[in-house]
């Protein structure tokens, strides 16, 4: 059992994940909480980055990669740099390289910050890492505006066709999830409809991890 001066240690700062499907705005509310909160006081993980290199992602019927399943990410490294992010130490996080869908020999210092920000679609799914959260925020959409803003992305800033975007939207995107995301929504403590335009909800949010960061800075050193 870890005593109270390690578990204190290990809590020393809050983490917050910003969950939601593809398309449904995740990005954009973590952006805007940064720019709310102030970056300085913020550190922020993309779940994305730690994605396994392509012939490690799993497939479907042998040849669709499945970007969409929880074990297509190094989720078990993404903890253990919370822990050490909140013991105050630097981590070094993945780079990864969607042109190639392999991890960049070279990583990103990432630095401690009083708030620790996760964002990804996934990170409620698995258990460990859903544990880790002090505050969980799920970004919520209508799957047609899902599926329109992946597909723009998708064909205007990587170049796909629209062939293939819905083709994976079918095979993958949607049943992932309907079996991971969807299900995860209730373990959210904050539901956010609308993504990065609902503003009275972004505004609640940053307030409540602005005195979050107030009663950090109260704790004794």
């Amino acid at each position: 059992m870890k005593s109270e001066s390690a578990a204190s240690e290990q809590r020393r700062a809050v983490v917050i994940g910003v969950a939601g499907g593809s398309g449904s705005g995740k990005t954009t509310v973590a952006q805007r909480l940064l720019h709310n909160i102030g970056e300085a006081q913020i550190t922020y993980l993309p779940h994305d980055a730690y994605y396994r290199d392509l012939d490690a992602i799993p497939r479907i019927g042998g040849e669709i990669v499945n970007f969409d399943h929880p074990e297509a990410l190094e989720t078990s490294l993404l903890i253990q740099h919370l822990a050490q992010l909140r013991r105050g130490q630097p981590v070094q996080a993945p780079i990864y390289d969607f042109s190639t869908h392999s991890r960049s020999p070279q990583t990103r210092t990432i630095y401690p910050a009083p708030i620790i920000l996760v964002e990804g679609i996934l990170i409620f799914a698995d258990p460990e890492l859903r544990a880790q959260f002090d505050l969980r925020l799920f970004v919520d959409a209508d799957a047609d505006i899902r599926f329109i803003r992946r597909l723009e992305r998708d064909v205007n800033e990587r170049g796909r066709t629209v062939e293939s975007v819905v083709h994976q939207y079918l095979a993958s995107v949607r049943p992932m999830h309907l079996e991971f995301v969807e299900p995860s929504k209730r373990y959210a403590d904050v539901i956010i409809p609308e993504g990065g335009y609902n503003d009275v909800a972004i505004d609640l949010v940053s307030d409540h991890i602005k005195r979050l960061l107030e009663s950090i800075r109260a704790q004794p050193a």
